[in-house]
This record gives structure tokens, sequence and C-alpha cells, in this order.
């Protein structure tokens, strides 16, 4: 049943981006607004994974935001709009990053671990945060980028196909040894 409410949910959030976006190109910029404000975190979380402060995260998600609003009239429809939204996304972040040579991995701890019961918890959360993230950031660009989109961004194989321009024997290659790289280096982690 979960998985016949999740294409559901799709659906309705497909057929409601359509509208907005009709509504936006219309010259409702209050439709872009309220479309842009179902995607936004995604966006922000894109960033934070790129960028170390907020003032950048800032300037990535309004440049972001504005080339999707400069380029809504060539959005099709072959993919979900917030497929399309993270792949502009995704292209500035690397954009930038090639520019300034800057790239953080993951957010920080406190953006990756969940509310705990005890400070005890709570500091072995962090710990494991900070531990992925370094292990994250030493992956090689190709795996790091397909193993985010993955996990943290929650992305189906076939998404993140369409995100990265790779084919999709790639990506599960990517993803695959990613996870064999990252299980060596955490045991390492969890052996010290």
């Amino acid at each position: 049943m979960k998985n016949g409410l999740k294409t559901l949910e799709q659906t309705v959030a497909t057929a409601r981006d359509w509208l907005l976006i009709k509504a936006a190109l219309g010259g409702d910029s209050k439709s872009f607004s309220i479309l842009v404000s179902f995607h936004k975190k995604r966006v922000q979380a894109i960033g934070f994974s790129f960028f170390k402060n907020d003032a950048d995260v800032e300037d990535f998600v309004q440049e972001v935001l504005l080339k999707a609003f400069n380029k809504l009239g060539t959005f099709k429809g072959g993919s979900l709009f917030s497929t399309w939204l993270t792949r502009i996304a995704l292209n500035t972040a690397i954009n930038a990053k090639n520019r300034r040579q800057e790239y953080k991995p993951l957010a920080d701890e406190d953006r990756i671990a969940a509310p705990t019961k005890s400070p005890e918890e709570t500091e072995i959360r962090k710990a494991t945060a900070a531990a992925i993230r370094e292990a994250v950031r030493e992956l090689p660009e190709k795996y790091a980028v397909c193993i985010e989109l993955y996990f943290f961004y929650d992305n189906s194989y076939e998404e993140i196909a369409e995100i990265t321009s790779l084919n999709l024997n790639t990506v599960k290659s990517n993803i695959f040894r990613a996870k064999k790289i990252l299980k060596e280096k955490l045991r390492q982690f969890y052996e010290k």
C-alpha cells in the first residue's frame, strides 16, 4: 500500500506542478512562488551539500530559482518538475564548484542527525554523521554525486540517471561501488 500511496502523491504533485507551471507561464508570478515553495527545500539541501556557509547557500538557491524561472518555458514534462529543478541545481552547484574549488558533500551534522532522546545519542549521531560526511568527501566525485542523490535526496536510479545524464547501468554501478567503499571506510571508523 505504501508504494500505491507514493504513486498517488506523485500523481497529485505532478498535476499540481503542471497547473502552477501553466499559470506561471501565463504571467502569474504568484504561481511560480507557490511552485517554488514545494521544491525549495530540495534546492537548499543540494546547496548545503556543496557550500560551506549559509550566505553561499542562499545565493545558490536564488541563482537556481532565477534560472528555473527563466527556463520554465523549456520544461516539457518529460520528467517530474522536481527532477528538472534538481538537474538545474546540480549543474549550477557543479559549475560553482569548478569555479571555486570548494566542495562539502554533506550538510552539517545537525542537519543530518535526527532529534534523539539523550545527549549521548545526539553525540553518537553527530560523530556518525561526521564520519559519513568525511567518507563521502573522500569518494571520487562520480560516486559521491550518485550516492548523495540516492541516499540523501531519495532519488531512484532512473531519476539519478536523468539528473546526471549517466546511463542507468552506470548509475547502478557508481552507487554499488560507493556503497562498497563507504562500507569499508565506516567499518574502520567503528573499529577505532
